[in-house]
């Protein structure tokens, strides 16, 4: 140590290396009030939480839950999800009657009335020219109640403790469908607090006689984080001013009675101010009751036991389909809390989780289940950020002061024991009283203020331009980094989400093309083909996110935000039709077969960012709304036309000649969206006449009014200008097919495509 004249005169010795060594310990209290938060501490934090988290699960299986899968064993057995409700019915049945189970959950959400009875058909067979044949009426409603699946199934559901599953969405329309339970507890319970709830403005729920049978439900919505992870569940959500209970809670309060539940807020008298944050829900049940602690959000962390799946360590999996054939022995669920859920890939209930990147959903549930079982849950306390403020400042002073007295090996010394010191505190809180405390900035803060002490007057806060440029310049234009190299700060592979325009261009007829030409021949010419569609993208500012054999994809509107992305996508994809069709001349000349191009546009709300595992990562867009620009492509071969784009898309870019081609309801999409297609760019101006164009709108409208006269005036006059068009004969055809049933009052004309 260097000498000096008490405290004072090591201040004035070294203020300098003091000041440099506080400028971490300010940033980072900066962060930890909230004045200046730094994103990147934020997913250290979550990194750290992993880990730790990884580090104290149990590792052991919780025998009294058990899931019952809807694996890809029993999609094979019983047939494609959804499943006739006779079969759900015969399900409880075995569960409870024979299986003796305490309490059933049901992961999945039944808002859509069963027909694969084909019950409807023969009503309306009823109703018709059969309705004269002898004793076919009676024998219909005779059969009725055997072959209302859904009546059988809630007649299962009767005075049972089986709780439905639902979810909530945050859909901008409000959109709802099926019957919400009943709210937990009414909006007075809250004392005139403010809560800060999940707060939705849509769901999907059961059908009304599902819910009558079956009174308690609870939600299923997890909630993720920023980098796509789900580490927590509300317990708690608002819909319109109500308040209801997710599904673990559901479970957890039949299986233990039923309590009631109640926010418990903060004892008055431990505040001076009159907001009083809300710590835990109570479940009251006199003379006991049961307190869980929760977040700001009314959220728990979820306390995962291990790797899911069937193959995992947590909980016993059933398959679905050895339940159904009553390949279990009696009573060898007895007593057991049962959730019903999926593994199977293709029902999409898979997520990404501190534990796993395929983690089944249903098993997200289980845990939050096991852990109420256990009161072993996980939470963020509201103190949190006052205890990162002690810890920052305790550290980061004794640092500031003590480093620059000291050799290299005593600061060394002393900063791993800081570090330990922190770090030891961090874990045991957490593992003792399981609170979740921040431990990034405390980190980050000693780790950075001993660089710094050491390398006085050498400071890297943040990624050089070049960095940028390596980490962008393979995905979006050369013009696009050069904007993004003025404001280099503003960017990063973060995953986020925003409106953005999502294409996929698919590219036809190499396959025949294959068969007469040689296998290097035809990659010269696919690459010479997607070079022309590649440089289209980047001159419209798009970003290409991958090639896909023959299929090229691409967004526009990230990295860099771009206000008309709808219109250059469209823009991008009228000019991509032309390049092929002069492709197509070159080919014509050579003797070679044309080739044709699919394309599908939408734009809507995608996650962007840098996605994909340890081995490999991209900076892509994933989504509902990338999942319909997909199924979109698809249909461009179906309506015979280039590009089919969706009504998002058409309302952002009004600048465009746009053609309806019809109401559709693809796979994955409950909701019949319209699709159009581009039949101008704005500067060309009209390539159809307003006189079709009119014929065309008034065909649309025979047809969705059923009015099969009226549709084959349209296409007669539609067909005069163009008798070759192939989406008239599509349309022909329908009507042709059509024409003999009977009307139908709730068909709006869309047509539904089970495939992809």
């Amino acid at each position: 140590m260097r000498p000096g004249g008490g405290v004072l005169g090591t201040l004035r010795q070294h203020w300098a290396r003091i000041g440099v060594t506080l400028v971490p310990l300010l940033l980072a209290l900066g962060h930890a009030t909230g004045v200046q938060p730094i994103d990147a501490l934020h997913r250290l934090d979550d990194v750290i939480y992993d880990a730790r988290l990884r580090a104290t699960a149990p590792r052991t299986l919780d025998p009294r839950i058990v899931i019952i899968d809807i694996d890809e064993k029993s999609l094979a057995e019983v047939g494609r999800w959804p499943w006739g409700r006779n079969w759900l019915a015969t399900m409880i049945t075995e569960l409870m009657n024979r299986q003796h189970v305490a309490v059933v959950g049901f992961d999945v959400v039944f808002g859509e009335a069963d027909e694969s009875s084909g019950l409807k058909q023969l009503r309306q067979l009823a109703q018709s020219d059969l309705r004269e044949i002898p004793r076919f009426v009676d024998q219909v409603q005779r059969m009725e109640p055997i072959l209302d699946y859904d009546a059988a199934f809630a007649q299962a559901l009767q005075k049972r403790p089986v709780v439905l599953g639902y979810y909530f969405t945050s859909d901008r329309e409000g959109r709802t469908n099926g019957t919400l339970p009943a709210p937990v507890f009414k909006p007075e319970a809250l004392e005139g607090q403010a809560v800060g709830f999940t707060h939705w403005t849509g769901f999907g729920a059961n059908l009304e006689v599902l819910a009558n049978a079956a009174p308690r439900a609870g939600f299923f919505n997890s909630l993720t984080d920023r980098d796509g992870v789900v580490r927590a569940v509300p317990l708690i959500a608002e819909y319109k001013g109500q308040y209801y209970e997710s599904l673990a809670l559901a479970v957890f309060r039949t299986l233990v009675g039923g309590p009631a539940v109640t926010p418990g807020f903060v004892p008055a008298s431990d505040l001076t101010a009159g907001h009083r944050p809300l710590e835990r829900i109570d479940l009251t049940q006199a003379p006991s009751r049961i307190s869980i602690p929760v977040d700001e959000r009314v959220a728990v962390l979820v306390p995962y036991r291990g790797a899911g799946g069937a193959g995992g360590e947590s909980f016993r999996y059933v398959s679905a389909a050895d339940l159904l054939a009553g390949r279990l022995p009696p009573d060898s669920l007895n007593g057991k809390i049962v959730l019903v859920g999926t593994t199977a890939p293709g029902l999409l209930d898979l997520r990404v989780t501190p534990v796993g990147e395929t983690y089944p959903g249903v098993e997200t549930h289980a845990n939050v289940v096991s852990a109420l079982l256990d009161n072993r849950l996980f939470v963020k306390p509201d103190y949190a950020a006052g205890y990162e403020v002690f810890v920052l400042l305790v550290a980061g002073l004794v640092l500031a002061l003590m480093l620059p007295q000291l050799t290299a090996a005593s600061a060394v010394a002393l900063s791993v024991l800081v570090l330990g010191a922190v770090v030891g505190l961090n874990v045991w809180l957490f593992v003792a009283f399981g609170q979740v405390l921040p431990l990034a900035s405390a980190l980050t803060m000693a780790l950075t203020a001993f660089a710094l002490n050491m390398s006085y007057g050498y400071f890297v806060e943040s990624r050089s331009k070049r960095e940028l440029a390596q980490l962008f310049g393979t995905y979006v234009p050369p013009e696009l980094v050069d904007e993004m190299l003025l404001h280099p700060d503003s960017y990063s592979m973060k995953a986020t989400s925003k409106e953005l325009t999502v294409m996929f261009c698919d590219m036809r007829g190499f396959t025949k093309m294959s068969e007469q030409m040689e296998p290097t021949e035809l990659q010269a010419l696919l690459n010479s083909v997607f070079s022309h569609l590649t440089d289209l993208i980047r001159s419209n500012r798009g970003t290409i996110d991958k090639y896909m054999g023959d299929c090229v994809m691409a967004f526009w509107g990230a990295p860099v935000d771009t206000p008309d992305h709808a219109a250059l996508a469209v823009k991008t994809a009228l000019e991509m039709a032309g390049s092929v069709r002069r492709i197509n001349g070159e080919l014509r000349a050579r003797g070679l077969p044309a080739v044709s191009v699919g394309i599908g546009i939408n734009t809507g709300v995608m996650c962007v960012g840098d996605m994909g595992s340890y081995v490999r990562r991209s900076y892509t867009v994933i989504g509902d709304a990338v999942n319909l620009g997909a199924r979109l492509e698809g249909l461009s071969k179906t309506y015979g036309v280039d590009t089919v784009v969706s009504d998002t898309t058409r309302r952002a870019a009004p600048g465009f000649v746009w053609q309806e081609l019809d109401k559709v309801r693809v796979m994955g999409k409950a909701q019949a969206v319209s699709v159009f297609a581009p039949l101008a760019d704005p500067t060309v101006g009209d390539t159809v006449s307003a006189h079709e164009m009119a014929a065309w709108s008034r065909l649309l409208a025979a047809y969705r009014a059923q009015d099969w006269a009226a549709c084959d005036e349209a296409l007669a006059e539609l067909r005069a200008h163009n008798p070759k068009k192939y989406l008239l004969q599509l349309y022909a055809d329908r009507v042709a097919s059509l024409r003999g049933l009977p009307f139908d009052p709730e068909w709006d004309g869309t047509t539904t495509f089970d495939t992809k």
